[in-house]
């Protein structure tokens, strides 16, 4: 396989954006991506989105997006896997330049969230659980990451400040990136007062409801050099899936998807976790992030917590972890996360992290791990400086 680079990557204004379209704030990323990769054309498009029939009535993505881009003709492609949908967009991208059926591809991703009632965003984003065995029962996903708090509290000891200190961690990253929907700090007793979603989450351990785009350009290593601009190698790719019903798991408080994804880029890559600096993990409930930084092997069952008190992932941490804010602050406009996830791993390593968020050490090698649902799917990848 060739050698696949990312160089450019763009992201829209991320929040309830209500005077842009779902087509618009597309087209806004895309452009960014286009203009700072210095390409002059595109032979191929992914474009990851969850549901936009569902929150815009909006499907037949190939076709409008690649149009109002202004590139009607070229192969476009929509990509779905519930909130990890952006990183199979990636993914598949990589697959087209990496067996060289094309040269120069754009990963995407779009959503637009906030243009419906929030019982019909709640319900769309509930087709990413098992409608026989969960939704029809009432579950939602607050109520399935709860569950999993509670099982992970029980076993291991996890504290309501672990869960705590995620929260306020990512919340001080993003108040440094000039795209995060909430740009601003917490302190622990504003978490802890906010307000009860599902016990023991509350609103400030979730996630937002979000409207955003995020696109980068991946070509080959000869075309990216000939560029002249910063660019970064992937040279890691791995992809999982696990029972979508979270009943049915031998264990609610560890993620498989997210193992076996890691496992799989890691081998690819030819790297271990100590090789890796930094990373950008699914955060959609603070109990993701915890849950997640143990399943991919960063720390052992139960000791997650523990580090994440001590600082080990702030910024200034040994292992960065979200340094864009994560979903929690940036925000998580679910067909779009996964890109975003790699247009900051491409900044951190490119020394272009805005705010003051750019990591001092240096990184040479970052992570990103994007998941479906409650972690039914997930899509890791391995990436180093050129």
């Amino acid at each position: 396989m060739r050698t696949v680079c990312v160089v450019g990557a763009g992201m829209s204004t991320w929040g309830e954006v209500w005077r842009k379209s779902f087509r618009q704030l597309f087209v806004d990323a895309a452009l960014e991506a286009i203009e700072k990769s210095g390409v002059d054309h595109l032979e191929s498009l992914y474009i990851g989105c969850m549901s936009g029939g569902l929150f815009v009535h909006q499907e037949h993505l190939g076709s409008l997006m690649a149009d109002y881009l202004g590139m009607a003709g070229i192969p476009a492609t929509r990509v779905e896997s519930a909130c990890a949908s952006g990183g199979l967009a990636v993914r598949s991208a990589y697959i087209e330049v990496a067996s060289g059926m094309s040269d120069i591809v754009m990963a995407s991703g779009v959503e637009k969230m906030t243009d419906c009632h929030g019982d019909d965003a709640s319900a769309a984003l509930a087709t990413a659980a098992d409608q026989e065995y969960e939704v029809f029962h009432g579950a939602t996903f607050p109520g399935l990451y709860a569950m999993m708090a509670h099982a992970h509290m029980a076993k291991y000891g996890t504290t309501r400040q672990m869960l705590t200190a995620i929260s306020v961690k990512n919340h001080f990253n993003g108040s440094m990136n000039p795209v995060a929907q909430y740009p601003f700090k917490v302190k622990p007793e504003t978490v802890e007062s906010s307000v009860m979603i599902a016990d023991p989450l509350r609103i400030l351990d979730c996630s937002p409801i979000t409207d955003g785009a995020a696109a980068v350009i991946l070509t080959t290593e000869e075309i990216a050099k000939k560029l002249g601009k910063p660019y970064i190698k992937i040279i890691g790719s791995g992809a999982a899936t696990d029972t979508i019903q979270l009943a049915q798991r031998a264990d609610m408080t560890t993620i498989k998807a997210a193992t076996l994804a890691a496992d799989r880029a890691l081998r690819m890559a030819g790297k271990t976790l100590k090789d890796v600096n930094f990373a950008e993990v699914h955060d959609c409930f603070t109990i993701a992030e915890l849950v997640i930084l143990e399943s991919i092997g960063l720390y052992a069952p139960g000791k997650a917590g523990a580090a994440i008190l001590a600082g080990e992932t702030a910024l200034d941490g040994k292992f960065p972890i979200n340094t864009s804010g994560g979903l929690k602050s940036k925000g998580h406009p679910v067909g779009a996360t996964g890109v975003a996830q790699v247009v900051e791993v491409y900044k951190q390593l490119t020394g272009q992290a805005e705010g003051g968020r750019q990591l001092k050490s240096r990184p040479k090698i970052g992570m990103t791990q994007n998941m479906g649902g409650s972690g039914g799917s997930s899509v890791v990848h391995i990436m180093e400086v050129a």
